[in-house]
């Protein structure tokens, strides 16, 4: 049984303009204009397919890589660094408290997507929503820094094709 539903193909004007929202708010994009794109809903948000995996997501109206997008093309933008500590209850899907960031682009406004790291490998783990800013997740030694929206091992993670 298939996690989201209403999926469709779009058309390349509709793919060009996500293109150029995640390079905006990413640095990057893991699709080309070019590709077919297929948009599906999932909950509150959009999955955005290319090659047969979600290579992004739209949430609040805003288009983000997805974790495999992340892989394809390590943003350059809207990252946050975790200690090792925090790794295994990331994996879990929990939020990321804001003393276990080491880590994050000053650039982060409170509201923005964002997209988690751990600090040994690099490695991509959760893309969420800031609840703070850049600076202030870094100097914060308590509360809630990032709202995950989807994680490592979720059903996002585990709804690509072959």
């Amino acid at each position: 049984m298939s996690i989201y539903r209403k999926r469709r193909r779009i058309r390349k004007k509709e793919a060009a303009k996500l293109e150029h929202e995640m390079i905006e708010s990413a640095g990057i994009c893991p699709f080309s204009h070019k590709d077919d794109i297929d948009v599906a809903e999932m909950g509150d948000m959009m999955l955005i397919f290319a090659h047969g995996k979600v290579v992004g997501l739209i949430i609040e109206g805003k288009a983000f890589p997805s974790l495999r997008g992340i892989l394809i093309a390590e943003p350059s933008k809207k990252h946050v660094t975790v200690d090792m500590g925090a790794v295994k209850f990331l994996y879990n899907g929990a939020d990321v408290m804001a003393p276990g960031v080491t880590d994050a682009d000053p650039e982060i406004c409170e509201g923005d997507i964002v997209w988690v790291k751990e600090e040994k490998h690099g490695k991509p783990l959760v893309v969420g929503i800031a609840l703070m800013d850049g600076k202030k997740m870094v100097e914060s030694r308590s509360g809630k820094a990032i709202k995950t929206v989807h994680s490592i091992g979720d059903k996002i993670w585990e709804s690509d094709e072959v």
